[in-house]
């Protein structure tokens, strides 16, 4: 249902005709074996149960040293059996995608179900049509030739932009995902998510000194997602990257004004504050932002959404992984926390409305509420009037790995790419900077919020209780007062 080209125009329903194709056909799977399955689960009272089946194929190509030395495929399929009492939940999967599977994983699941709802008379409905990208096959839309030339054209456009450039590392990835959900409320969905992503890493050497510098992107589409202009474009930022840290200084240390620049610095927002806002956490009490709903957590103008439905951004899903659509959901408005990320069961524990959030890395694994495209919204002020105000600072264009902790709000960030701000002008580049902070403390800092929102360029993944998923992340240039940065001079 793809072509080289990776453009296909899907007819009405042609989502869950692709799943059933695909999942439930091969395997003699139809709805009087799902009414089947149903039936045993629900011979006890359950709130809730559902099948998720999944196919998945993705492939991975790397380059070091000129040469594409390694490439790896790999076929995926299976189950997920869930059924939910109260606060109980029971799980079980196979990679059988069969009637003698599926009644196993039902048998295995059903024993918790000792109290909950009523089973009601099953109606099947079908979700409302959505079409945030093509359900193209990625992988089939470049030949495996043409692949190892993308890479090796990378490191050409890479090596020519400086001499200084000794090594380029690249990786090419593709993933074509089908998914069909069966609830015991009737329900049914399905999605075809494609995914590719492409990673440069460059090290330069001057004078016995060695930096590294990296670019990458992707979205929900074919390989024709990376034409030439955007492998020049990651070639340029990965090199810039590097040459600037060849001549950074090292980092100052202490409370100061710290400007955040547009796009990928959202993974702080992401990381310090976004898990914090997860249904979960604020259920069991567990997050700093517990039981604030309605409170000022953040500097007027802040505003915070997840947004599932941006079209063919990474963290977007046309419906979440328990079939429902997902939405743009705000849950700070000017400063005001306003709601949190719902899946099923913590929604209807809360009693409020599930918000599409409910994620899970795959088949073998519990869905949870996950964040999808998380990014705050513009304000008035122009990037370089921010700067411009500051007298002393610390500007962080790019940053690298951080963590946090959930239930404290507290975080680490170390910055990929920083210049020092002296007299409201950007100097010097500096190395080793980390800022040290406090989630919901942050958001009350930020005193200059820009007008340039930027979303990242396609490469985030999100990890949570062990389990993986791709995300997104933006925010416009910020200022935020009285950051502590921990530094190496």
């Amino acid at each position: 249902m793809s072509t080289l080209s990776g453009i296909y125009t899907p007819n009405t329903g042609s989502l869950l005709e692709i799943a059933h194709s695909t999942l439930l056909m091969p395997n003699q799977i139809e709805s009087p074996q799902l009414d089947e399955v149903f039936g045993q689960l629900l011979t006890h009272r359950l709130d809730y149960a559902d099948l998720y089946f999944q196919y998945t194929r993705s492939e991975s190509w790397s380059l070091e040293e000129g040469q594409v030395k390694s490439a790896s495929f790999n076929i995926d399929q299976g189950v997920g059996v869930r059924a939910i009492a109260g606060e109980k939940t029971a799980f079980a999967y196979s990679d059988d995608i069969s009637r003698g599977a599926l009644l196993a994983a039902a048998h295995a699941t059903r024993a918790i179900a000792q109290s909950g709802a009523e089973h009601r008379h099953r109606v099947v409905t079908h979700g409302q049509r959505r079409e945030l990208y093509l359900p193209t096959d990625p992988l089939t839309t470049l030949e495996d030739a043409q692949k190892v030339a993308l890479l090796e054209q990378l490191e050409r456009y890479a090596r020519a932009i400086d001499p200084r450039v000794t090594q380029v590392m690249a990786s090419l990835n593709a993933e074509y995902d089908v998914v069909f959900i069966a609830r015991s409320d009737g329900h049914q969905a399905a999605d075809v998510r494609p995914l590719v992503r492409l990673s440069l890493q460059v090290i330069v050497e001057q004078d016995g000194r060695r930096e590294q510098g990296s670019a990458g992107g992707g979205g929900r589409s074919g390989y024709e997602y990376f034409d030439d202009a955007r492998l020049r474009l990651y070639a340029e930022q990965a090199v810039h990257q590097a040459i600037v840290n060849l001549s950074a200084g090292p980092a100052p240390a202490g409370t100061m004004t710290v400007v955040l620049g547009a796009g990928w610095p959202g993974i702080l927002l992401h990381e310090a504050i976004g898990h914090g806002l997860e249904g979960d956490f604020n259920r069991k009490g567990s997050s700093a932002f517990s039981g604030r709903i309605g409170e000022r957590v953040a500097a007027t103008g802040v505003t915070v959404v997840d947004d599932g439905t941006i079209a063919h951004r990474r963290g977007s899903l046309n419906v979440d992984d328990e079939g429902n659509p997902t939405q743009c959901t705000t849950l700070i408005e000017n400063g005001i926390l306003k709601g949190y990320m719902q899946d099923s069961l913590n929604a209807r524990l809360m009693g409020v409305p599930v918000t599409g959030n409910a994620r899970r890395e795959s088949f073998a694994h519990i869905p949870m509420p996950r964040m999808t495209n998380t990014y705050m919204l513009n304000g008035d002020k122009d990037p370089r009037e921010i700067i411009a105000s500051v007298k002393h600072g610390l500007y962080a264009v790019n940053f690298g790995g951080g963590q946090v902790d959930i239930t404290s709000g507290k975080f680490v960030f170390s910055a990929a790419e920083a210049y020092l701000i002296e007299n409201g002008r950007i100097g010097a580049p500096v190395k080793g900077a980390t800022l040290i902070g406090n989630g919901p403390d942050v958001l009350t800092r930020v005193s200059m919020i820009g007008n340039d929102m930027a979303l990242d360029p396609g490469v985030g993944t999100c990890g949570k209780e062990g389990q993986s998923v791709p995300v997104g992340v933006g925010q416009p240039t910020l200022r935020i007062d009285g950051l502590t940065v921990g530094g190496t001079g």
